[in-house]
């Protein structure tokens, strides 16, 4: 048997490779000159893949792979990179769990050594994991002092409802406390599968250098099949609230359910989030909003697509007696785009402002990784930055006063805001 099958080679993109282990571990690298390296275990579950009385488990879980493994203790785990200047790191999300680490490229197998030991042979010792449920605890009330935060954990639950995908992902002080050693250990049992992980390279090796690491330290590990994930339905209803809390800034945030990834038009919903509020200074809302009205430091737009759904929101921060002015100001931009199509000089350049911020995204070694993997687990495929550019290239006008339409639809927003007295 051969030591892992090729499942594609790119013809346009010779230097990235998507190779598969024994195992079912499945690989993708780009190969990267330069002198730092970046490579991460991608699990493809996050918290939405909890049960019912496993709230925040996929977060605990990621906090305690490096509470110590069967040869190491936690201070060994930290200080194994960080002894030749590289850096660890781990992250949860709705629907993924990430190690990850970056490096000098000559340190290469030090980091896939360290990572398998920390995501296949974490022993979640009880003492180390109790001390965890203090550290979470206290990121949980840091999220209940910052409202810019909260409000959109509060929001989640009016898209989503009360399932795993509504619910925030550091989970509560009580659904906490009753998580031990051996819910960790089942937890891992049940999303290590071997449709599940992608193990991420972007750096300066040979594959064949980078193949043989990764089965020397993965390869042995014996993986259960990969069970049929379910799509999860969601009954939203609009809602409409308003807290006061103990602040001196209004949060408002309203939004609606959105396009997921594969919808066809996603690229458009999100060239037009771009457009209207995205992380340019001259996005729509923050020109009129901010700099031509003066009324709001913070306003944004948002898109997140998910495998089988999605969440359109926009941000605004202001003083109280400029929320309903600003509220018109956002209402005036997104009728002008449901109404008015782009003109073919405003499409085109709309269109080259969000392709060279995903050019300049593409500069960045650890969020190549990080996209090669998302982009493999999600589509089974690495698009190329030229197939993204041709795919945005096809969005028409008024392809973008029809998906305006439907999602800026006023009968299908809903808002939360937090005030004060």
């Amino acid at each position: 048997m051969p030591l892992m099958k090729v499942i594609d080679h790119f013809n346009n993109e010779p230097e990235v490779h998507v190779l598969e282990l024994r195992n079912g571990i499945r690989i993708v690298h780009q190969h990267l000159d330069r002198a730092v390296a970046h490579c991460g275990v991608m699990i493809g579950s996050g918290s939405r893949h909890e049960k019912q009385k496993e709230h925040g488990l996929a977060h605990f879980f990621e906090h305690c792979l490096f509470k110590g493994t069967e040869k190491r203790k936690t201070f060994h785990i930290l200080s194994r990179l960080d002894a030749v200047g590289g850096e660890l790191n781990a992250f949860t999300s709705k629907e993924e769990t990430w190690v990850h680490a970056s490096f000098l490229y000559n340190d290469y197998e030090r980091a896939i050594e360290l990572i398998a030991d920390i995501v296949f042979n974490a022993t979640f010792p009880e003492k180390e994991i109790e001390k965890e449920k203090e550290v979470i605890v206290d990121e949980i009330n840091s999220y209940k002092d910052s409202p810019a935060d909260m409000i959109f954990e509060e929001f989640d639950e009016i898209i989503f409802g009360k399932g795993p995908m509504g619910r925030t992902i550091l989970g509560t002080e009580e659904s906490l406390d009753v998580f031990g050693s051996k819910h960790l250990s089942d937890f891992r049992k049940r999303i290590l599968s071997n449709g599940n992980l992608i193990f991420s390279s972007a750096g300066r090796i040979p594959l064949d250098e980078l193949v043989s690491m990764v089965e020397r330290h993965m390869g042995h590990v014996k993986l259960r099949k990969a069970s049929t994930t379910e799509k999860h339905q969601f009954a939203y209803k609009t809602q409409h609230i308003e807290s006061i809390k103990e602040i001196h800034q209004v949060h408002y945030v309203m939004g609606t359910p959105a396009y997921a990834f594969e919808d066809e038009r996603r690229p458009a919903l999100g060239l037009l989030n771009n457009l209207l509020g995205g992380p340019a200074m001259n996005n729509r809302l923050s020109m009129n909003i901010r700099e031509r009205h003066g009324i709001a430091y913070h306003v944004d737009s948002n898109y997140a697509p998910f495998s089988d759904c999605g969440v359109f929101t926009i941000y605004v921060g202001s003083e109280k007696k400029h929320l309903e002015k600003s509220k018109q100001l956002i209402w005036k931009e997104l009728d002008i785009l449901k109404d008015k199509a782009l003109t073919p000089h405003a499409l085109q350049e709309a269109k080259k402002q969000i392709m060279g911020q995903i050019a300049l995204s593409h500069d960045s070694g650890s969020a190549i990784m990080f996209n090669l993997a998302k982009s493999l687990m999600l589509f089974g495929q690495i698009d190329t930055l030229q197939e993204v550019f041709r795919r945005l290239q096809l969005i028409k006008s008024d392809e973008l006063v029809e998906v305006a339409r439907e999602i800026f639809d006023p009968n299908k927003m809903s808002s939360i805001t937090y005030s004060y007295k």
